[in-house]
């Protein structure tokens, strides 16, 4: 599997240009295409960033000429489904994390209806994000469920390139084949994937989800791979609340799949 087509939700905000030059290069990376598609709300068009949202298209072709890109915008569509319409055809969606302090820039269902429903991996950037590497370090928060697994191989074109692979479990279980994750390492070696198990036991004084945290400065991960549970507006379940939280959280960007 490859990536071939890569969409980007855009808007008028800075984190907006950053999102976009991170689109560009990870295209170039895959040889993908980029789509970026215009997510601009009514209200973008009426506050102070105004002009910003009114020069999104020239921005945009200014960037990805720069860089040489092959890309393509689409127009803002507002009608039922607007939102899934492009993202049907993408093998990987880019989109900002949701920020209250930009939330009415961008249309509504930005991320959450995006990611339950396109039926295709969303990678999610972070508000105030700043450029540096992503994917070389990749922490893959796991637990054998369908979710997990689905992530898992959407992530594979990032996970052949990463220099580092963790597979975290907590209070993992063992069977007769071994303790989790073996299996899903072994199924990452045969795919050319060099990865580490990372696996804390449970023993009271932290939830699945403060150890997941805790252990990713120690890993030095720049990005987190992930299953996404629960339906629109209200992702839960990974580790009992850990989906809602990666989708809220502002240290890393995070690979999810439902």
């Amino acid at each position: 599997m490859a990536y071939k087509e890569i969409l980007v939700y855009l808007d008028p905000s800075s984190d907006s240009d950053v999102r976009l030059d991170f689109a560009i290069h990870l295209a170039a990376a895959h040889g993908a295409r980029l789509i970026g598609v215009d997510a601009c709300s009514d209200a973008a068009y009426a506050g102070e960033l105004r002009d910003r949202a009114v020069a999104l298209a020239e921005n945009f072709d200014a960037k990805v000429n720069l860089a040489g890109a092959r890309a393509v915008l689409r127009g803002a569509d507002r009608g039922k489904h607007a939102l899934l319409r492009y993202a049907h055809q993408a093998d990987l969606i880019i989109a900002p994390q949701s920020d209250p302090e930009t939330r009415n820039l961008i249309l509504p269902g930005i991320p959450e209806d995006v990611l339950v429903g396109a039926g295709v991996p969303v990678l999610l950037m972070p508000a105030g994000w700043r450029p540096r590497p992503v994917g070389d370090s990749i922490f893959i928060a796991w637990k054998a469920s369908r979710e997990a697994t689905r992530a898992v191989h959407d992530a594979m074109p990032l996970l052949v390139k990463a220099k580092k692979v963790t597979v975290f479990t907590f209070d993992p279980e063992s069977d007769i084949y071994g303790a989790e994750p073996d299996l899903l390492i072994e199924y990452l070696k045969a795919h050319g994937v060099s990865a580490r198990p990372l696996r804390w036991p449970n023993t009271g004084e932290l939830s699945a989800v403060d150890a997941m945290f805790a252990s990713l400065d120690s890993e030095e991960a720049d990005l987190i791979v992930a299953g996404a549970y629960g339906h629109s507006r209200w992702i839960e379940g990974l580790f009992g609340g850990a989906s809602r939280d990666l989708v809220r959280q502002h240290l890393l960007p995070v690979f999810m799949s439902h």
